[in-house]
């Protein structure tokens, strides 16, 4: 599956570099919704709510009611998550909150999943410098995605998996890694950061990886025409 990606910040879809630099803006929430309809899924982050400066909450509740979405940022309560679901998101991204001091919190992940269900929570395991990194990829702890990615399995129905390193960058990923995560687990994966070219695309999908595309759609690098036609193929 392709999952063309809207992230917010100050009420604008925007795409950043490393999570940090903005490099554009993208057009309206409602008009890239237009643009992503061919595609089965989007995936919707809040970036300020991310970083906890605010949060574009109408904006995330307009998408998800228009479109099947996975949403994230900010998902720091099971209230949060549980408002998301009734507000139309279809899956929620748990971050920097599933994980406490150098490792998971298995106290939250539980009560979570107590609470909707793994099979609507994707867990995000970002990596930057080989170090999973949380809060809007702005402190690390000591643990790598490949050591807690089968720890983690039982509170999710699956991992997004993002190659910070990578992100809005336009340099590729890094495959080698999604080989490894792909590996250590059974789940479903979504990989992101640095997706580029169609043949990242095709290499992860060989592997039974999901594809969130950000800066490659908005940048024109990846034709949005032949994407939709790459996903449709996909899902027949």
């Amino acid at each position: 599956m392709i999952l063309p990606c809207i992230d917010l910040m100050d009420r604008k879809v925007v795409q950043l570099v490393q999570g940090r630099e903005k490099a554009l803006e993208g057009d309206t929430p409602e008009r890239m919704l237009e643009r992503f309809s061919a595609f089965p899924e989007i995936q919707v982050i809040d970036l300020d709510a991310a970083i906890g400066n605010g949060a574009n909450d109408d904006l995330v509740e307009m998408l998800a009611s228009r479109a099947v979405t996975r949403v994230g940022g900010g998902v720091r309560t099971v209230e949060r998550a549980q408002t998301l679901l009734k507000q139309g998101a279809h899956r929620i991204i748990v971050g920097s909150s599933a994980f406490k001091g150098d490792g998971p919190d298995y106290e939250f992940l539980q009560a979570l999943k107590d609470a909707i269900g793994p099979e609507r929570i994707l867990l995000a395991l970002d990596s930057k410098g080989g170090q999973i990194v949380i809060k809007g990829w702005r402190e690390a702890i000591n643990l790598t995605a490949e050591e807690v990615i089968g720890k983690l399995e039982p509170y999710c129905g699956g991992f997004l998996c993002t190659y910070v390193d990578k992100e809005g960058m336009m340099q590729g990923t890094d495959l080698d890694w999604f080989r490894r995560l792909r590996a250590a687990t059974t789940h479903e994966i979504t990989a992101a950061g640095g997706i580029t070219t169609l043949e990242d695309i095709r290499t992860l999908t060989e592997l039974g990886i999901h594809c969130a595309v950000g800066m490659a759609i908005y940048t024109g690098r990846l034709d949005l025409t032949e994407l939709a036609a790459i996903s449709a193929a996909l899902q027949s």
